[in-house]
């Protein structure tokens, strides 16, 4: 396993602590215009329009959703664990485009939670100290989120 790969994992695990949907949502579209070849793995599905599709509208709805006033804070129970699924899901894809074992994608996850955490802290000091409206701090991690996640695709080797 190389450098790149191990920091790509991380980073597509980070990704997804930020937007739960993100990191799956850019490693489908990788995969479906033949960026990543997962064809020779359990995760071959990846490359269907299914799948980019849903995984797009996915991270389409959490950006809406993500701004709402009733929305949890993703460092509770539920937003964690969607986040370490979704960090190892898009770390396994990876892995599996690299001929690499899926054990790894355990990584990914632990990268999630981490991001989950960061992100939050992040998001809430940079509200209070700017004292601005959530959405001008969401939508700028949002592209974060994206960023990282393609950055991320890009180094697989």
């Amino acid at each position: 396993m190389t450098v790149s790969l191990i920091a790509a994992i991380l980073i597509i695990g980070f990704s997804a602590g930020l937007r739960t949907f993100t990191a799956p949502a850019v490693v489908a579209w990788a995969v479906h215009v033949d960026h990543l070849d997962v064809s020779a793995s359990p995760l071959s599905f990846m490359s269907s329009h299914t799948a980019v599709l849903i995984l797009s509208l996915g991270a389409l709805v959490e950006y809406v959703v993500d701004v709402l006033p009733f929305t949890p804070p993703r460092t509770k129970a539920p937003g964690l664990i969607a986040r370490f699924v979704t960090g190892s899901f898009a770390a396994a894809c990876l892995l599996a485009a690299s001929g690499q074992s899926l054990a790894f994608c355990i990584l990914g996850g632990l990268a999630a939670i981490g991001g989950a955490f960061v992100g939050y802290e992040a998001r809430t000091r940079a509200v209070r100290s700017l004292n601005i409206k959530d959405v001008f701090v969401a939508v700028p991690e949002d592209i974060i989120a994206i960023g990282l996640s393609i950055v991320a695709v890009c180094l697989v080797p």
